[in-house]
């Protein structure tokens, strides 16, 4: 293959790829559409809600180990296109679902498609060299606007069709793409098939590894749990209505989805480190806004008291949500950049095993914030545990940076004969 073909074949293969995610992803949060009539039609309490949330996202989550490790050893595209039609099934069931259970128990299988990622994310790993990576696997990741697809397109299928059509149309949907993608994308001559080694496992208990799940959970499990918790939270706490609801969550959902592949070209030319870094700090400045709860405060004074009413209105909260949005869509380009410049060989194994974190993130922090606002009453309790969550995050990666910086000085000390060792 010369240069012409292989560039070429590098591009479909990417695009190809790329699409497949999308539909994918758009499949594995469809429950965030369907969430708000079963809310209702069940009588859902919070944390009822974030378990229907949960369901999809926990098996998307842990699929993404396996299918990493497998990816390792068979033919990607062929798993991608296998993993397509194993979930089309489930599709079709949704609309003989008649209770709680039996939407927590499809939800299950929906979430295969999450595994997606590590399938694609295997197979477009084999197209480009370490100078393109960070791009190429930013371009792929933009597949995350699949959720953008799901909250413009299942609303119009709702109020054309009732809502349950919407389970075989992305039946259908989904079957379509797979046969596109047998089709349309080329198999990879560069691709090595592992045998399974015990070995390769060892790296996933490495701190380093962990630590970057850390990160991943933050930025990809987060994003997750606000597609699906954005629109009854604009619903709940707002009084807006499902359609305006659903537009705010997909201008977040795009926008952070569309931006990833710029995050790459960031992390390619400034180093994802540097990148994840000041993402942190962007989102944990917005969310102490977000976290503040409505309050009035009355301040006794000399001739008469002060009355004070502080509130996030929806045009500030909205705002500061699409700024974190963007950041987040930075920071899961940047991780996966650090993750190829460590582990360039084993992207299927420890990318998988960092995607499995960072997907249960989209399990149980929706199921976390249906109990911490069951337990205190406030709408913004869900973002006082983010900003928890991402404050445990920046202390993780300030001392692993320091660490990182002692040993480099070390190493370079013994390079110039300052240091020896016995």
């Amino acid at each position: 293959m010369n240069i012409a073909q292989h560039i070429n074949g590098a591009n479909r293969a990417l695009a190809m790829a790329t699409l497949a995610f999308a539909a994918n992803f758009s499949v594995w949060i469809l429950y965030a559409v369907l969430a708000l009539e079963l809310q209702q039609s069940l009588a859902l309490s919070a944390t009822e809600l974030g378990l229907i949330f949960a369901s999809p996202m926990l098996t998307g989550a842990l699929a993404r180990i396996p299918f990493g490790i497998l990816a390792d050893r068979f033919n990607p595209k062929h798993l991608f296109t296998l993993q397509m039609l194993a979930v089309a099934p489930a599709l079709f069931l949704l609309p003989y679902s008649d209770s709680y259970n039996d939407y927590l128990w499809l939800g299950l299988w929906i979430g295969i498609s999450g595994g997606s990622f590590t399938l694609g994310i295997r197979y477009v790993n084999d197209w480009f060299n370490r100078n393109t990576q960070g791009t190429a696997m930013g371009v792929f990741g933009a597949g995350n606007a699949g959720a953008a697809i799901t909250l413009a397109l299942a609303p119009i299928i709702i109020n054309q069709f009732g809502w349950l059509s919407v389970g075989p149309f992305y039946g259908f949907g989904l079957i379509a793409m797979a046969l596109l993608f047998a089709w349309l994308a080329p198999s990879s001559h560069h691709h090595k098939p592992q045998a399974f080694n015990a070995l390769a496992l060892r790296e996933l208990g490495r701190l380093q590894v962990w630590r970057f799940g850390l990160y991943y959970y933050f930025v990809f499990g987060s994003f997750l749990a606000l597609i699906m918790w954005l629109p009854q939270y604009y619903v709940n706490a707002y009084k807006l209505s499902v359609d305006q609801a659903m537009a705010l969550t997909l201008f977040f959902a795009a926008s952070s989805s569309l931006v990833r592949a710029l995050g790459g070209w960031f992390a390619d030319r400034y180093g994802g480190r540097a990148v994840n870094w000041n993402v942190f700090w962007i989102c944990i400045a917005c969310l102490f806004f977000l976290s503040y709860p409505p309050t009035t405060m009355t301040i006794h004074g000399v001739s008469r008291d002060v009355h004070l009413s502080i509130e996030v209105n929806v045009v500030v909260f909205s705002i500061l949500i699409f700024i974190i949005g963007i950041a987040q869509g930075f920071g899961r380009a940047s991780v996966y950049k650090i993750i190829h410049d460590y582990y360039p060989n084993q992207m299927g194994t420890v990318g998988g095993f960092v995607a499995a974190i960072g997907g249960l993130g989209g399990c149980t922090l929706p199921i976390a914030f249906g109990l911490i606002e069951d337990a205190l009453g406030i709408y913004s309790a869900s973002f006082m545990l983010l900003y928890g969550v991402l404050a445990a995050c920046m202390i993780v990666m300030f001392f692993a940076n320091k660490a990182d910086r002692f040993r480099q000085r070390v190493v370079e000390a013994q390079q110039q004969n300052f240091l020896e060792l016995d």
